[in-house]
């Protein structure tokens, strides 16, 4: 299949305002995924004038609390966590017999992955229904916006089970943060028919699709300091994908005991807790 043009096909469609067709559309998408309206800002289908808008709506205020102990990290969205663990010898656990390096899932470059080795790693799978903004677990300062581009094979997880190095084969953006404990990356990773992946600081990254890596660099203090607080939006997809975070050793000292594969998140609860003994 020809997953790039697909995904941008849907992409143009999912952007277009069709008036009733997209209500409708929206519509029974609502109703086959059993969406929750009643937390959303926008409660009717046809309060939207594009799937997209639809897609990447706004929560009613309240919907989300977003925890405001500092000892601790909070879920940054809604979704399931696919998997989560040590980062042993460079490596992060895809699914089971699947393994992928956190080199790769940076774009390659050793010296950005160097201080996540022997760190922490979570990865949580956003399906259609979930909503789709992503916020940030900690407050921090950015450092860096890498774009890796890549295939578009979808992140669900069987796909997960049977295509090697999958989150690091896939076109994906990655932010490298700033935060007091150490540094968090947080790599937003696309999928087949995800339209487009964008950051609240630089608007849409992809599409369009590119060839190469491109690499932005941000200023770590001063009045153009691009800083968030815990539970703040930093991206969103529209349509759904994965976000894959990695932490620096010494960062987390354990996440939630109720927390593993399968479990299903929601933004804003505890997730883990900072090791203050070690800062």
């Amino acid at each position: 299949m020809p997953k790039h043009a697909i995904s941008r096909l849907v992409g143009k469609l999912a952007a277009a305002k069709m008036g009733w067709l997209t209500t409708k559309l929206i519509s029974m998408f609502i109703k086959a995924y059993g969406i929750n309206m009643n937390e959303a800002k926008l409660k009717k289908a046809s309060d939207f004038d594009t799937f997209n808008n639809f897609f990447t709506r706004e929560l009613e205020e309240g919907a989300r609390i977003i925890d405001n102990d500092e000892n601790t990290i909070c879920y940054p969205v809604d979704g399931a966590i696919s998997q989560q663990g040590d980062i042993i010898d460079g490596q992060l656990i895809q699914a089971k017999g699947f393994n992928y390096s956190v080199t790769s899932l940076l774009g390659g470059d050793e010296k950005t992955a160097a201080p996540f080795q022997g760190g922490k790693f979570s990865c949580i799978y956003l399906a259609p229904k979930d909503y789709h903004r992503i916020h940030m677990p900690m407050a921090a300062t950015l450092r860096e916006m890498i774009y890796v581009p890549g295939e578009l094979f979808s992140v669900n997880p069987l796909t997960a089970q049977n295509v090697p190095d999958l989150f690091a084969r896939n076109e994906r953006v990655v932010a490298i943060f700033d935060t007091e404990m150490g540094e968090l990356a947080m790599v937003l990773v696309g999928a087949t028919i995800v339209a487009s992946i964008e950051t609240t600081w630089a608007g849409t990254i992809t599409p369009p699709a590119g060839k190469d890596i491109f690499r932005w660099q941000y200023p770590k203090d001063g009045a153009d300091a691009i800083t968030f607080e815990k539970g703040d939006e930093m991206g969103r997809f529209k349509l759904g994908s994965t976000v894959v975070s990695t932490f620096t050793p010494n960062m987390i000292s354990e996440f939630a005991t109720d927390a593993g594969p399968g479990t299903v998140t929601r933004l804003g609860e505890i997730y883990a807790a900072l090791d203050k003994s070690a800062s």
